[in-house]
């Protein structure tokens, strides 16, 4: 592996099995880390044990053995629990998610040579299935408790993932739709990538998933997929498929890969698609640009501009306070102003790629009567989730002749 200290790691912390690649600047292109050296395992599962024997954790399948062989406690669903607040019993202690994430976190990155990764690695991008509040606080939370500062570590869920390996690849295979199948053991859902030529930037969209039941027996499951496929692909042109999950085996699926590769279309097969594809994002938001024509609309994706018109220098202008464009999760924003009117704030919300202009008003009741200019205000805005933004304003009065009046407004409100 490069010994550089500007390595870009991407980790995919899944549901069931996560893994980790790092990027290689030699070869342009993430490369998977084995759980064995010298093997072809790419994947261990979710989980941690803490070793009863001797002191210390365990991880993936390591685990599962030590909580099998010599009564180890066995922490499964690691994904479940970043996703809650609530603290985990652990024989005689107490864990919070964070800090169980951090330590499977750590061991991961010593699979792939890291012992103190602080030294080597430039960023640490983590992509999962969903990125929910509660799991956006934990692994921040976590990588900060082993030392990463902010802009040192992304997140990014399957959907961004997807994005950007697709966009990585060769452009015969991304330059029409780019199909995607998802299985799930007996179930496979699929969605389209698609890009809008009219805008600028051209806007890169999935489309919401559609999924069907599968068959159990090798046969029925061949059919299942193969209507699936007429029904989803149809006749419509795509540069390429990529298939995802656990489910799909070229040994039943005789009738329905022929269908996959009609018109030309590329097809690609594997696991290891959201670690290399959070290597590619980490590349290209920190370094490449290459995607500056292109902005993708995604599930997390903040889709409305807010501002305010405020004074600046004597004269009236637009603040702008959100841009659309960006994931929720590094949506945030704060700044002080002085209160100079009625008592509410105007802000002024327009969608993205939209020209019209909104204005939406927030009162603040029970504010102390004040000479004008003589309120100031502290703003914050802060991002739940892709619809909902949190509004927190507080009266800071004015120095020693209006002293604050200790008052908090607060709103969640979907633009």
């Amino acid at each position: 592996m490069n010994e550089q200290r500007d390595i870009l790691i991407g980790i995919d912390f899944g549901e069931k099995n996560s893994q980790i690649c790092y990027y290689d600047r030699k070869e342009n292109e993430p490369v998977s880390v084995p759980m064995k050296v010298g093997s072809c395992l790419y994947e261990a599962p979710t989980c941690l044990c803490r070793l009863v024997h001797k002191k210390g954790w365990s991880f993936g399948m390591e685990a599962e053995y030590f909580s099998r062989e010599y009564g180890g406690i066995l922490v499964e669903d690691l994904y479940r629990i970043t996703g809650e607040r609530r603290a985990v019993s652990v024989g005689d202690e107490e864990k919070t998610p964070p800090e169980l994430a951090a330590l499977f976190l750590k061991e991961l990155l010593k699979i792939a040579g890291f012992l103190e990764p602080l030294k080597n690695i430039k960023c640490l991008i983590i992509t999962t299935p969903k990125l929910t509040k509660e799991r956006v606080d934990n692994l921040k939370a976590a990588c900060e408790s082993i030392g990463f500062q902010i802009g040192q570590y992304l997140l990014m869920d399957y959907s961004e993932s997807f994005y950007y390996y697709a966009l990585s690849q060769r452009p015969d295979t991304w330059n029409r739709n780019v199909g995607w199948y998802e299985f799930h053991e007996d179930q496979v859902s699929f969605r389209k990538l698609t890009m809008d030529i009219t805008t600028k930037p051209m806007l890169v969209r999935l489309n919401e998933p559609v999924t069907t039941d599968l068959s159990t027996d090798a046969a029925g499951r061949d059919i299942d997929f193969y209507q699936f496929i007429q029904r989803t692909v149809g006749n419509d042109l795509y540069s390429s498929v990529l298939l995802t999950g656990s489910g799909f085996d070229q040994a039943w699926a005789k009738k329905s890969t022929p269908l996959l590769c009609r018109q030309q279309r590329k097809v690609f097969l594997g696991n290891n698609l959201f670690a290399k594809g959070a290597c590619y994002g980490a590349k290209e938001k920190l370094e490449d640009k290459k995607l500056k024509n292109y902005l993708y609309a995604g599930d997390a994706l903040v889709k409305t501009n807010v501002g305010m018109e405020l004074f600046i220098m004597g004269s009236m202008a637009y603040y702008p306070l959100i841009e659309a464009g960006n994931n929720w999760y590094e949506c945030s924003t704060s700044c002080e102003i002085l209160l100079d009117g009625p008592d509410e704030l105007v802000f002024i919300v327009s969608e993205m790629g939209s020209k019209e202009k909104n204005k939406i008003s927030m009162a603040l009741p029970g504010l102390p009567k004040r000479p004008r200019k003589a309120t100031r205000l502290s703003l914050a805005l802060t991002y739940q989730s892709e619809k909902d933004c949190v509004i927190i304003v507080k009266d800071m009065g004015f120095g020693d002749f209006f002293p604050s009046s200790q008052k908090v407004w607060r709103e969640t409100v979907q633009w």
